[in-house]
């Protein structure tokens, strides 16, 4: 899948501390999976936040690389340095949000791949987006944001199209994609569980509505 193992994310530890630079790096290479989706009022707007918000954690990681090596590193300093203000400031909440679009893009490819479908209609990935936009994002929505984003799924690409993009438009057999797929989920996930640990812990997570 040419699109998604572009720069694959490396290994999580056993410690599970991620390094910020290698996870900046691999999610950098992510944001034009929106444009795959189409319907472009409602997902620009996602890979504009995705973009903008990699762009914040980077300024933060370049200030001080040392100070900074890992995600965990930026969250304990942020921790101490804004206070009261935290974790609703800085990197702390930028990294909260990108995980939380990562979340909607790994689960609706999870779901894809695992097979789900609507069998009256196995081509539309409507399922697949809709049970991914309930896990990741819907309950961080206000009334608004969810309306557009139920009118959306009847524009969102056929399943078949949706791969052909993330090939970059070259023709590729559907199990061959689905298996790279998987190589991608099999890295990426287990990062974002131990962000999503993370914040847990830290009791960094905010429940407020976009």
């Amino acid at each position: 899948m040419a699109l998604l193992l572009e720069h694959e994310f490396k290994a999580l530890p056993a410690d599970k501390q991620i390094e910020t630079l290698p996870f900046l790096e691999a999610v950098a290479h992510l944001p034009p999976f929106f444009d795959c989706l189409g319907t472009p009022i409602v997902y620009s707007p996602v890979k504009a936040d995705l973009t903008g918000n990699i762009k914040k954690i980077r300024a933060v990681y370049d200030s001080n690389p040392s100070k900074f090596k890992t995600l965990q590193n930026i969250l304990e300093a942020e921790k101490e340095m804004h206070g009261s203000a935290w974790p609703k400031i800085g990197a702390t909440l930028a990294l909260m949000w990108l995980k939380r679009g990562l979340k909607f893009m790994l689960v609706l490819l999870q779901s894809i791949s695992d097979g789900e479908r609507d069998e009256e209609h196995p081509n539309l990935i409507r399922v697949n987006a809709m049970k991914a936009y309930e896990i990741a994002l819907k309950k961080y929505h206000g009334w608004m944001l969810q309306k557009l984003f139920m009118g959306s799924v009847y524009a969102l690409p056929y399943k078949s199209d949706l791969l052909k993009a993330l090939e970059k438009g070259k023709e590729v057999k559907e199990e061959e994609s689905i298996e790279k797929i998987h190589q991608f989920l099999s890295r990426a996930t287990p990062i974002l569980d131990a962000i999503y640990e993370m914040y847990t812990k830290m009791n960094a997570e905010l429940t407020y509505k976009a």
